[in-house]
């Protein structure tokens, strides 16, 4: 029975003096040894000789055909089989030919098309967002506004027509039961940083759930991007924005720096003990082990990356009111250079990553040696995964420590994640809190970021996936994948900062409720992974709309268990 993302192939070898050894290769794997498919013996009997394999139907493919007697390539055809269709190769002689061989590839049975679900999907769901807008819309019609003042209590009429479905302001006025504002958290905040970062952890739960089976849901297997690899920088991108401003507000309100340090190391010391004790992925081998549990987990490297990017803010913080400006002569690089040391302390981790990563040597692979290992760089370092990264995740946590399930099929981690991210992350706070209220100045100084950024991108990467000097690589939290990545939140954050805070034409729903609980989402949706209704029995296991259905869904209830959350006040903070 055919896979997701398979196809049949019927090999028919027509030959009536050769057996046929059949590789494959995918245009995917770059520089990767071919790979051993079947074999399909000669044509000696009054039948044709024929044999059934499996293809690959995400990317297209190379086909070679070998003879088995002396090895010698007698075909090679490249392809892009659709998923569950069936095909059929003939490998023949010409007619009056000796020598020379023919393949062909014919369709016995069209395939499916797997991206219909995402189209019907996207329709739903903009039915339904059009659907909200037109009763938001109607409900503020003077005539029914009046009728429902009638029906209902005006403190209900109020709650109805200035929901936070669709209105980013028409909140203000509602008040709670003991006369505080319902919606007095999220007017202190900025409404943009959470919904960025509610975008960012919906479609991280999207994609951990699954994301549909589809490959560019998944994690990129070694260089290049896919939408999985965008959102966990993005999510540290979006916690170092808003470090500056937490702290920045805490020591307003007298907090000694001392007593920020405490609060500091008790968060980053919590966020570690749940994702060991809570969120460990390395469950899935059996009960819980300490000679198996995975120590660099997402919620560990979070609050690593939180404990020093929190340190650093901390010890060069000055608490300035705020009614109070920053002023100093006018200068281009203002922003930079009030943080001077915080940014020699960043270059100078740059500097150790580069350092690390391109002079370590590294036992039996060449210095420098960015490859995936295993069959990729045509099987020459095979035990070399990661290089020098790798090398010092094994060497330092060991093989049952690390993640057992990494997208390149390897036992691999980045022992590295979070330090590259603390220069974008850090940046993106100081703009909003030196220029603010400045908003034109906030928009200009995101866009150069992002134009900086993107420009070390196009440098280190060549424009090319894999024959850049730094390729873009998510495994090893490359150079090239901070800046790329650091370029992408510039600008997401300049719009989505420009939609809700500066023109209010949108109030950040539905991403704003889940961006303020993101903790309780984030281990939530891992917790309760295998549970229904947020995972239940397929009818067909291999059919993409099946689990882009369950996905969706279960990504959906998250949505409405914040909102849920945040109509009732609850926030759940570390």
């Amino acid at each position: 029975m055919l896979k997701i993302d398979q196809a049949l192939l019927l090999i028919h070898n027509e030959l009536h003096n050769e057996d046929l050894t059949v590789s494959w290769l995918s245009d995917y794997c770059y520089q990767c040894l071919y790979q051993y498919l079947g074999l399909v013996p000669m044509n000696n009997t009054s039948g044709k000789p024929r044999v059934e394999v499996a293809v690959d139907a995400q990317h297209s493919v190379t086909l070679q055909l070998n003879g088995t007697s002396d090895g010698k390539e007698l075909c090679k055809i490249h392809y892009h089989f659709g998923e569950f269709g069936n095909y059929s190769l003939m490998v023949k002689r010409p007619y009056r030919s000796t020598t020379n061989v023919s393949c062909t590839i014919g369709i016995n049975a069209s395939p499916v098309n797997s991206n219909l679900p995402i189209l019907y999907a996207f329709l739903i769901y903009m039915g339904i967002l059009s659907i909200l807008t037109l009763g938001h819309f109607f409900i503020n019609m003077d005539p029914v506004k009046n009728w429902l003042h009638k029906k209902l209590n005006p403190r209900e009429t109020d709650r109805l027509i200035n929901s936070e479905l669709g209105s980013p302001t028409g909140a203000d006025s509602v008040t709670g039961d003991h006369g505080t504002n319902v919606w007095s958290v999220s007017q202190r905040r900025l409404r943009s940083l959470d919904t960025f970062r509610g975008l960012s952890l919906i479609i991280m739960v999207f994609v951990n759930y699954g994301g549909g089976k589809y490959w560019f849901f998944k994690h990129q297997s070694w260089n290049g991007l896919t939408v999985a690899d965008l959102v966990f920088p993005w999510f540290v991108f979006i916690m170092g924005s808003s470090i500056s401003l937490s702290l920045s507000s805490l020591l307003r309100r007298g907090c000694s720096k001392w007593q920020a340090l405490g609060k500091i190391l008790w968060r980053s010391f919590l966020l570690f003990l749940i994702g060991v004790l809570v969120v460990n992925p390395n469950y899935c081998l059996g009960p819980m082990s300490w000679d198996s549990l995975r120590i660099p987990g997402v919620l560990q490297r979070l609050g690593f990356t939180y404990l020093v990017v929190a340190i650093m803010e901390l010890l060069f913080a000055r608490v300035v009111a705020a009614s109070e400006n920053l002023e100093m002569p006018y200068s281009a690089f203002q922003d930079i250079l009030c943080y001077w040391p915080q940014w020699l302390f960043i270059l100078s981790l740059e500097a150790t990553w580069l350092c690390l990563t391109f002079l370590l040597e590294v036992p039996g692979c060449p210095q420098g040696y960015l490859g995936p290992g295993g069959i990729g760089d045509f099987g020459k370092y095979d035990n070399c995964t990661g290089g020098a990264a790798g090398y010092i995740d094994r060497l330092l946590l060991g093989e049952e420590h690390i993640y057992q399930h990494p997208s390149s099929n390897g036992s691999f981690t980045g022992s590295y994640d979070g330090f590259d991210s603390f220069l974008p992350q850090l940046q993106a706070g100081k703009i909003i809190l030196f220029y603010k209220d400045q908003h034109k100045q906030i928009l200009s100084r995101f866009f150069i970021w992002s134009l900086i950024m993107a420009v070390i991108s196009v440098a280190l990467t060549k424009c090319s996936k894999d024959e850049g000097f730094i390729p873009i690589n998510k495994n090893l939290w490359s150079l090239s994948y901070v800046t790329t990545l650091s370029c992408f939140a510039f600008m997401l954050l300049l719009l989505i900062y420009y939609l809700v805070d500066i023109k209010r034409w949108w109030s950040g729903a539905p991403f704003f409720y889940p961006g303020m609980n993101s903790i309780l989402v984030y281990i939530g949706h891992e917790v309760f992974e295998d549970y229904f209704p947020f995972k239940w029995k397929m009818k067909d296991n291999q059919s993409h709309a099946e689990h882009l259905a369950q996905n969706l869904i279960a990504t959906s209830i998250w949505v409405v268990i914040s909102y849920a959350l945040y109509r009732k006040r609850i926030f759940w903070k570390i």
